[in-house]
């Protein structure tokens, strides 16, 4: 059998917390873990996502945001569209322009 070795650097906290998890997912050891993700990886079976943290707002800012998009999709040709970051920024310094939205 032809092994050889993976060396990953990565924190004592890293290491000990994925070794507590990986324990109580039933794995032996974190190389068990890494040979299991790697075999997966190679045979088409990973799927990885990464869950975003779902954040309330609250209802007066829900129906702010709300009329925003109405008004947005009732007049559309009120609000600019740039090109590149430079006009934009100069459009919002620009003391003259009082027809901002």
């Amino acid at each position: 059998m032809n092994n050889t070795v993976l060396q990953i650097p990565l924190s004592k906290k890293l290491r000990e917390q994925s070794e507590k998890v990986a324990a109580d997912m039933g794995f032996s050891s974190l190389q068990e873990v890494v040979r299991v993700f790697l075999n997966k990886l190679i045979c088409g079976e990973l799927t990885v996502s990464f869950d975003m943290p779902v954040v309330k707002i609250s209802d007066k800012n829900a129906k702010r945001y709300q009329k925003i998009v109405e008004d947005y999709e009732k007049d559309r040709s009120k609000y600019r569209s740039f090109n590149n970051v430079n006009d934009m920024m100069k459009y919002l310094n620009d003391d003259k322009d009082n027809s901002r939205p």
